[in-house]
């Protein structure tokens, strides 16, 4: 991996920064934010640590300091409060990713993309109808979040690494999202069968993984450890010449009969691209709540000015 930048230096876009230069994902970091001096700051914070991690550089910029990057990652916006819905922020972020647009992909036209602020899948669907980039080179992180929050849950449940737990949580990034059970499982068992033992109420875990994130928020005011991993993961995968499945925001075009909106789906992420959904053997009710979830969206995307 060679340069990423990353626009919007809040607590997300920073400890993504940290997170790439720490663990060697990237050598080359550019940190684009309006509160210049903060990006000043967190780019000299970071490049101090790299006496004792891999070799890598940092600097704040501009947007024409972008050139040549090959993953651009976008946190600008704000922040979601405490008793907001990722829906209720629509408008404004919408209005700021727009804003970004024409000034990054001037110079970073054959970059990916890949969009973190919420509400993402919104944000994501901006992205790809006024930016003019392939839809291959944009993503949207997802539930990618989400599901890692599924399967550390699960996997606490079970006593198994999370890693083994394979499951996914899908469609929106927030409150009509859900879990597939028919497909997951641990170690190819169907999860309620890996151990009977565990009194797994479904109901309960998928409302905890939708309301963690607000329950963090409430607590200590921001989530930002976890996305920054999953973000982290998700451009691993895309450096990656062999493609990783991970569940991540794409355009949908009629995939189980739904068109024109950015929901996520186990994806083929590889060489810099998003490569094709996985079409899991949905149940006709899981299928339906794909749907509502769709039009969950598309009732916010009807009511901003994409």
């Amino acid at each position: 991996m060679n340069k990423i930048t990353i626009i919007g230096t809040g607590a997300v876009g920073s400890t993504i920064a940290y997170t790439l230069a720490t663990q060697g994902i990237a050598t080359d970091i550019l940190l684009i934010d309006i509160a210049k001096e903060k990006a000043e700051g967190e780019a000299l914070d970071i490049l101090q640590a790299a006496t004792y991690t891999h070799p890598f550089s940092i600097k704040s910029g501009e947007y024409a300091d972008a050139v040549g990057s090959d993953i651009v990652i976008l946190t600008s916006g704000v922040a979601r409060k405490p008793g907001q819905s990722r829906l209720d922020l629509a408008q404004i972020n919408v209005n700021i990713t727009k804003s970004i647009i024409p000034e990054i992909t001037k110079y970073a036209p054959d970059a990916t993309y890949i969009i973190v602020s919420n509400p993402v899948d919104v944000l994501t669907y901006t992205f790809i109808k006024n930016s003019g980039i392939p839809e291959n080179k944009i993503i949207g992180s997802g539930t990618s979040l989400d599901t890692s929050r599924l399967c550390t849950t699960l996997g606490g449940m079970y006593n198994v690494n999370p890693a083994d737990v394979n499951a996914y949580t899908i469609g929106e990034h927030g409150d009509s999202s859900f879990t597939p059970w028919s497909v997951a499982n641990i170690a190819g068992m169907p999860i309620e069968e890996f151990n009977k033992d565990v009194n797994l109420n479904k109901d309960e875990v998928e409302e905890f993984v939708r309301k963690s994130g607000g329950i963090i928020i409430k607590n200590k005011g921001a989530t930002f450890y976890a996305v920054c991993i999953s973000v982290c993961h998700i451009c691993k995968a895309l450096a990656q010449s062999t493609d990783t499945i991970l569940p991540v925001g794409t355009m949908f075009h009629g995939e189980y009969g739904i068109n024109d909106v950015v929901m996520s789906l186990p994806t083929r992420i590889g060489n810099m691209t998003a490569n094709g959904k996985v079409m899991l053997n949905l149940t006709d009710d899981e299928v339906e709540k794909l749907k509502k979830s769709a039009a969950a969206l598309k009732e916010v995307i009807d009511n901003v000015n994409i």
